[in-house]
């Protein structure tokens, strides 16, 4: 276990979120080829006994149960790891660039996914309504996200260092690599630049934690609906936006702890005086004053 973040570290072996992956990729590569008579007879990854019960999905109905592959294996539920605020500055404050420090602060703020922030054009960012706009990466449908006033801070410095040595137009990929010949900057080369932050931090964050903990802010915001979490967030499902709901154990203790404390402080407070009649009241009260 990585002692900053509690993750373990890649492993010889595949995750088992990876094998379920690959074993659904499977099942419908050969249900396709069965249904166009160019595969094999059978499917070598059948469902466990019945198929899909929620192919055509009414949307107004709750889902049913859906029986999985006989040969995918099963996966624990996990609350998504969100990095704690200390420690995201920490990390924050070892990135040596203004373009690092601006990806990082839109992927914080606006909980796209890495390859959705990647892809953003030139005109695909509105200082003014503090709007990015990405291209969805299931639908590819394109969608505007609020983000934070820092990021374009740190936006506009990045471009203004670039001025001159990458090409303009609103077409043109928003993000560069930094050295000679300049070219768009891709997956890879973001994810080396966040693993040498890691590094120097000594964690082991990846790039879709910063995803995790832009959705853990917001749905943990009593002020924001979780149907505006979903939206922000592409979800398909509310079911998948209501995991960042689930506190996280550090959140829980702390919680708890304010509540000793609060309790402490209750106790240790001065009672309420007691209430003192005026001695004429006692005297009208009793018949001993004058009427």
């Amino acid at each position: 276990m990585n002692p900053i973040t509690g993750k373990r570290p890649i492993g010889t072996t595949y995750a088992s979120s990876t094998v379920a992956h690959s074993e659904t990729v499977l099942r419908s590569f050969y249900a396709h080829h069965l249904e166009a008579g160019t595969g094999p007879l059978v499917n070598p990854f059948p469902l466990a006994r019945a198929p899909r019960v929620n192919a055509h999905h009414n949307p107004m109905e709750p889902w049913r149960p859906q029986r999985s592959g006989l040969f995918r294996p099963g996966q624990p539920q996990r609350i998504p790891r969100q990095i704690p605020d200390e420690v995201f500055n920490e990390l924050f404050a070892r990135l040596s660039s203004d373009r690092d420090r601006a990806l990082v602060a839109f992927w914080i703020s606006t909980g796209a996914r890495a390859s959705e922030l990647l892809g953003v054009v030139s005109a695909g960012t509105d200082p003014g309504r503090q709007l990015v706009t990405v291209v969805r990466k299931g639908s590819r449908a394109m969608q505007q996200l609020p983000a934070s006033p820092d990021a374009f801070v740190w936006l506009r410095l990045y471009q203004q260092r670039m001025h001159g040595l990458v090409p303009t137009g609103p077409d043109v990929p928003l993000w560069w690599t930094l050295r000679r010949p300049f070219r768009a900057l891709n997956y890879h080369a973001a994810r080396a630049m966040f693993v040498r932050a890691n590094t120097a931090l000594g964690s082991n964050w990846s790039l879709h934690d910063l995803r995790h903990t832009a959705a853990y802010r917001l749905a943990r915001d009593p002020l924001m609906p979780i149907t505006d979490v979903q939206w922000v967030l592409g979800h398909a499902r509310l079911s998948t936006t209501q995991r960042y709901v689930t506190p996280t154990a550090e959140d829980v203790i702390e919680g708890v702890l304010a509540h000793h404390r609060r309790q402490a402080e209750r106790q240790t407070e001065p009672s309420a005086p007691l209430l003192h009649y005026r001695p004429e009241s006692l005297d009208v009260l009793f018949g001993r004053g004058r009427p």
